[in-house]
């Protein structure tokens, strides 16, 4: 019996459906990295922001119908939907509220003095470059947060209502739409069902996506921090790692008062052998 065949219909189904969804999610999750520090984009047009809404909601899906587990909405996905809808009839703040949650900037100033420190303390070490590749990140995506803002709050309103919906329409997100896919993700295929072959699909998934979103030099391992530098070779087996407290929390006269041997009983005959 093949794999498929033994696969619950819900869990093929759900596969079924990510294996359509997956060439979109990639691109989406590329792209949502992108807005999100990646990159700096030179000009970011209303068309920008509704893919970058787009794109959170088709990663929400993914992580329904592999069902991952979750303690946070990293993505938001319905919430995006409720954003495009609203947008379209002229709702705009709430847009605005959450783009500047997820793109806001961040404390530069103490950045900056943790890495001057670093460097007094530890020159150009690893450590520092990570801290000041990760600043790069902060400071790109803060500025794509500026150029996004900037066409909500200088267009003409009806001028900016006409593109929003011609945007909406060219990903699938009009009025109609928006309405049916939020009504879809209350269904089985985007309930939290946990299985193997779920699993095994999202790890691969993301593992190889995680290589490509990983590209930048400064990423590589090695280059990252202290954490992943290359290890000192060769390596001594954790049995020579002695754990502090271990011999004498387990010695034979440890709180052994009657000194009986806890081990080593000698063992009876049987009765008649």
């Amino acid at each position: 019996m093949s794999e498929d065949r033994a696969l619950p219909m819900l869990i093929a189904e759900k596969l079924a459906a990510f294996e359509r969804l997956q060439p979109e999610f990639e691109a989406s999750f590329q792209y949502v990295q992108e807005v999100q520090g990646e990159r700096r984009f030179p000009s970011f047009a209303l068309d920008a922001s509704v893919r970058y809404l787009h794109a959170l909601w088709v990663c929400e899906c993914k992580d329904r119908l592999l069902s991952v587990p979750k303690t946070i909405e990293r993505y938001k996905g319905r919430r995006c939907l409720e954003l495009l809808q609203g947008w379209q009839k002229g709702e705009v703040a709430e847009v605005v509220g959450f783009l500047q949650r997820r793109l806001d900037t961040f404390p530069f100033a103490d950045i900056t003095r943790e890495l001057e420190a670093l460097r007094r303390q530890s020159g150009d070490s690893g450590l520092a470059k990570r801290l000041a590749h990760g600043r790069l990140i902060l400071l790109n995506r803060g500025m794509n947060l500026l150029q996004a803002l900037d066409p909500l709050f200088t267009l003409p309103e009806q001028d900016m209502l006409e593109q929003v919906r011609a945007a909406c329409a060219s990903y699938g997100h009009q009025l109609g739409q928006v309405a049916e896919q939020l009504a879809e993700l209350e269904t089985a295929r985007y309930a939290f069902v946990p299985h193997p072959a779920l699993a095994r699909c999202n790890m691969l998934v993301m593992d190889q996506l995680g290589v490509r979103v990983t590209a930048d030099p400064v990423d590589q391992p090695g280059q990252r921090s202290w954490r992943v530098a290359v290890p000192a070779l060769p390596a001594g087996p954790y049995a020579q790692q002695v754990i502090r407290g271990y011999v004498s929390m387990t010695s034979l006269r440890h709180n052994n008062l009657t000194d009986y041997r806890f081990i080593d009983q000698p063992i009876a005959a049987h009765a008649g052998a």
